[in-house]
């Protein structure tokens, strides 16, 4: 039986005859022996010593399956432990022109992206990944909340109809969606708190190093909540993803070079923000806003943040905060406006430390059907589009709301990753659909 790395490099094993099957990470041959660094399926890596004679035809990339006897070798590289090689089954020698070497550049990483992955950095940001999605879906069902599945070719937008991907559905016309928040919103009356993680889209002509065209989306409804509930529940929700990351994901955090030592800090309650004192600050230290034709000038109440503007915020600090209290005009059609401050939505964005900006967006829904339709005419959207959406307001509507956390933004963040396009297997961007 063929065993994985992990468990082959033990005191256990060693002078224990065993077998590995994986691909040729690295290949060193001299004259008698070979050194072969040999990659199983989950990313582990392991030296095998082979006569020469038996390895002449590998290349980079070779499936092989290697039978011999654990050894332990303080000269050996990764982990001191190797296998001196008795047999060797070869399942396929790879091409000798195989693309990804040591140094590459970022285009050909994104080029051949189905190789790419193969590499241990990307393999250990996909476990990372796969982490984070799984402690995600621990805490909403050990929390009560009940996982639901929204549509993704949706008829209205959520965020705006500009960045919007429109595709032709039959003899209609549709869209891929851009937030499940509306879907979640129906499901609550019947559900009570729900939570999702779907593919959203948007159409931004963003060339930033945190958009993507298509992103996993965690989003999440509540109904009888205030405002303070649902800051409450994001926070506990990260902090409890970090602290589990930090233990369950040490190697791969390690491999990354990744110092842990802030993520280590994170724990609620984290610092709620007044959007006005956050403007305040980034006026102190002459922040500007660019214009839509190139002009700039200083950032000023009533802006939204931009990715500037959310770095200079957090550039010093520890953990996470949350930004509340943001303008009704930068916010989208359903934000409830605060009763006691007009002008002002009941509507926050978590941001992250060190830099890396906004991570999740929530807040208070507007239950009031007369003030939603306003809200939708004004931005421009056709109330017949949001017919159903309304009736949410006409028949038993009630205080609610949620929010959406980013899956890649929060890993950019975790991993210290400088592009947000490491953190997905197959990124898409506005200049990206391929492979």
């Amino acid at each position: 039986m063929s065993l994985r790395v992990h468990k082959i490099k033990s005191q256990e094993f060693v002078g224990k005859e065993v077998t590995i099957r994986g691909w040729v990470h690295r290949l060193r041959k001299q004259k008698e022996n070979s050194f072969i660094l040999v990659r199983d399926d989950r990313g582990g890596v392991i030296q095998c010593v082979l006569p020469t004679e038996k390895a002449s035809s590998l290349t980079v990339e070779s499936s092989v399956e290697i039978t011999g006897s654990v050894s332990q070798d303080s000269r050996a590289p990764e982990g001191g432990f190797e296998i001196k090689g008795k047999d060797i089954k070869i399942y396929n020698v790879a091409g000798a022109d195989y693309p990804i070497g040591e140094f590459q550049s970022d285009e050909l990483l994104l080029d051949k992206r189905h190789l790419t992955l193969r590499t241990r950095r990307m393999i250990a940001i996909a476990k990372i990944r796969a982490t984070v999605l799984d402690l995600g879906r621990r805490w909403f069902i050990d929390n009560g909340w009940i996982e639901v599945t929204a549509p993704t070719i949706v008829k209205g937008a959520v965020e705006g109809g500009s960045t919007l991907f429109k595709l032709k559905y039959f003899d209609d016309e549709a869209y891929l969606s851009q937030s499940a928040q509306l879907y979640l919103e129906a499901m609550i009356f019947s559900l009570g708190p729900v939570w999702s993680l779907t593919p959203s889209f948007r159409a931004e002509k963003s060339r930033t190093v945190r958009h993507l065209a298509e992103f996993s989306h965690l989003e999440a409804e509540a109904p009888w909540v205030t405002l303070e509930d649902i800051l409450k529940v994001q926070e506990q929700l990260v902090s409890y993803v970090i602290r589990t990351i930090v233990r369950d994901r040490a190697e791969e955090l390690a491999y990354l070079k990744r110092d842990v030592s802030d993520l280590k800090q994170v724990e609620p309650p984290f610092e709620r923000m007044p959007y006005e004192k956050a403007i305040d600050i980034l006026r102190s230290r002459g922040v500007m806003v660019i214009e839509e034709y190139g002009s700039s000038r200083e950032i000023r109440s009533g802006d939204d943040l931009s990715i500037d503007s959310e770095r200079e915020l957090t550039k010093d600090a520890e953990r996470p905060m949350f930004v509340v209290g943001y303008p009704m005009a930068v916010k989208p059609f359903y934000v409830k406006e605060d009763g006691e401050r007009k002008g002002v939505g009941l509507a926050a964005d978590m941001l992250a430390p060190r830099g890396f900006g906004e991570i999740t967006s929530g807040g208070l829904r507007e239950d009031n059907i007369v003030s939603m339709t306003e809200r939708i005419k004004s931005e421009g959207l056709n109330p017949a589009a949001y017919d159903w959406y309304l009736d949410l307001r006409r028949y038993g509507s009630v205080p609610h709301g949620g929010f959406g956390l980013g899956i890649e933004r929060l890993l950019r963040w975790i991993t210290n990753v400088e592009d947000i396009k490491d953190t997905v297997l197959f990124p898409r961007t506005m200049s990206r659909v391929a492979p």
